[in-house]
C-alpha cells in the first residue's frame, strides 16, 4: 500500500458532444504516466462523477485501467450518500480492474458521527478493495471526526485518508489514534506540502491536470525530505493551484487541459464553462510556468 504516494490525479472526465469522449482519456493516461503521476483517481468529484450514469462511471474506470496496463494506479471513486448504491460501484469498480476505491462521507442526509462509521462499515463488510476515507466536508456538509477516523481505521481495508478539510492538524492528531499502518493523503493542492511535514505522503491533485510534472517534482521533493526545495517549487505553482478553483470546478482544469490540447473543455451541467476573465487568468499563468 505504500506505492499511494507522490503525485495523484484527481483525474477530469473529458466530454465532447455529451458523451465520454474515451480518445481524450487515453491521451489524458498517457500524459499522466509520462509526466510522474502515481495513481490516476478516477470518477471522482473533479470526474463530475454526479452526473455520470452507472454505465459511464464503470466504463470510465475500465477504460482507464486498460489503458494504464499496470503502469499507474487506478483508484475509482465509488462513493454515494446511499451504501447502497456504494456498495454496488464499488464492486462494479473491483470487476473493471480498479486497484483501490474512494469514499466520501453521506452527503445530503448528513449523519451524525455513528452514521458515518455505520455508512463506512457497511460498505466495507460488502465489498474487497483497499478502501480510502474521502474526507471533504466543503462538499458534503458532514466532517468525520479523528476520533471517527480511527475508528473506521480499525476495519481491515480501510488503508488511508483523503483529506480535504485544509485542517492542518489533523494528520498529528490521527498519528497518535491510528495504530496501524495509514496513508494520509491530502486532498487539497494548495497546503499539500504543509500537510506533507505533519505526515502526510502524497496529494490527489486538481492542478495536476495540467501540471502533472511540476506537482510531481514538488511531492518527490517532500518524500526526499528536501522541504525548502519542495516549498520552493511550490510557491510557483500557488497561483496556478488557486485558479484551479476560482470559480466551480472542474470548469477551469478543462479549460487549462484544452490549452494543452489534452480535451475538449466541455463540462456537465450545472457546471458552466469559465468566464472570459479567468480564460485570460489562466491562460497567463500557464504561460508563466512554461506549460503552454
Amino acid at each position: 500500500m505504500q506505492k499511494y504516494q507522490g503525485s495523484m490525479v484527481a483525474l477530469i472526465t473529458p466530454f465532447k458532444n455529451g458523451k465520454v469522449d474515451y480518445a481524450a482519456l487515453e491521451r489524458m493516461v498517457e500524459f499522466h504516466i509520462q509526466n510522474g503521476t502515481t495513481c490516476l483517481v478516477v470518477t471522482g468529484t473533479t470526474g463530475e462523477c454526479p452526473t455520470l450514469t452507472f454505465d459511464e462511471h464503470v466504463e470510465v474506470i475500465k477504460f482507464c485501467v486498460e489503458a494504464a496496463k499496470g503502469r499507474v494506479l487506478v483508484m475509482a471513486g465509488a462513493g454515494s450518500n446511499n451504501p447502497v448504491e456504494a456498495i454496488n460501484l464499488s464492486n462494479a469498480a473491483k470487476d473493471a480492474g480498479a486497484d483501490s476505491l474512494l469514499h466520501n462521507a453521506g452527503y445530503y442526509n448528513r449523519p451524525n458521527q455513528d452514521g458515518l462509521y455505520a455508512h463506512f462499515k457497511l460498505v466495507h463488510d460488502n465489498t474487497d478493495l483497499p478502501i480510502f476515507v474521502y474526507n471533504v466536508p466543503g462538499r458534503t456538509v458532514v466532517n468525520i471526526t479523528s476520533e471517527t477516523l480511527a475508528k473506521i481505521a480499525q476495519l481491515d481495508r480501510i488503508v488511508g485518508v483523503k483529506d480535504a478539510t485544509g485542517n492542518l492538524e489533523r494528520p498529528w492528531i490521527e498519528r497518535n489514534l491510528i495504530k496501524k499502518p495509514f496513508i494520509w493523503l491530502s486532498g487539497e493542492d494548495s497546503t499539500a506540502v504543509s500537510f506533507n511535514v505533519a505526515g502526510g505522503v502524497g496529494v490527489v491533485s486538481v492542478t495536476g491536470n495540467v501540471a502533472p510534472a511540476l506537482v510531481a517534482r514538488v511531492q518527490n521533493l517532500t518524500l526526499e525530505k528536501k522541504w525548502d526545495e519542495a516549498a520552493n517549487e511550490q510557491l510557483k505553482l500557488m497561483k496556478l493551484h488557486k485558479l484551479m478553483f476560482k470559480e466551480p470546478s472542474p470548469a477551469p482544469a478543462k479549460y487549462a487541459a484544452s490549452l494543452l490540447g489534452l480535451c475538449d473543455e466541455e463540462s456537465r451541467l450545472p457546471i458552466l464553462p469559465v468566464t472570459q476573465a479567468l480564460r485570460d487568468e489562466i491562460k497567463a499563468e500557464m504561460q508563466k510556468l512554461e506549460l503552454i
